[in-house]
């Protein structure tokens, strides 16, 4: 049970979305910084400056509408960054695989699936008589 877990584990696709989730929080984590060191002050100074820029209040009630348009262009420069750093390259790779100047996973051939076939029975075949050996 262990081993089935390690391999699934160390298997490709799970390493490659570990890393992935470890490099879009850090990501996320410097656009936020750059979002409340950069936006929020710009922001707060175009609409007004001060402690107040950025909000409006009514009946008692303050709206702060300033961080809600630096949530809303830090959510855009994300999505911007994942769009031309992921989702560009992958459609080109896929569009030049389609076109055939690009080769995919080659599958693999009737004699490497016969050669690999005789040597797992191979591989039987020694394990095989030496169990019914020690039954004897």
């Amino acid at each position: 049970m262990l081993k089935g877990f390690k391999d699934f584990l160390l298997r490709g696709n799970v390493v490659d979305l570990a890393v992935a989730v470890v490099i879009g929080v850090a990501f996320a984590a410097v656009v936020a910084a750059f979002t409340a060191a950069f936006l929020t002050p710009l922001i707060a100074m175009v609409t007004g400056g001060g402690g107040v820029g950025g909000t409006f209040t009514i009946n008692g009630e303050s709206f702060d509408y300033g961080s809600f348009i630096s949530a809303l262009i830090a959510f855009i420069l994300t999505a911007a960054v994942i769009y031309l750093v992921v989702v560009v390259p992958i459609r080109r790779i896929q569009e030049r695989r389609q076109r055939g100047e690009e080769a995919g996973q080659a599958a693999p051939t009737d004699v490497e699936l016969l050669a690999e076939i005789r040597d797992l029975l191979a591989a039987q075949q020694r394990v095989a008589p030496q169990a019914s050996e020690k039954t004897i």
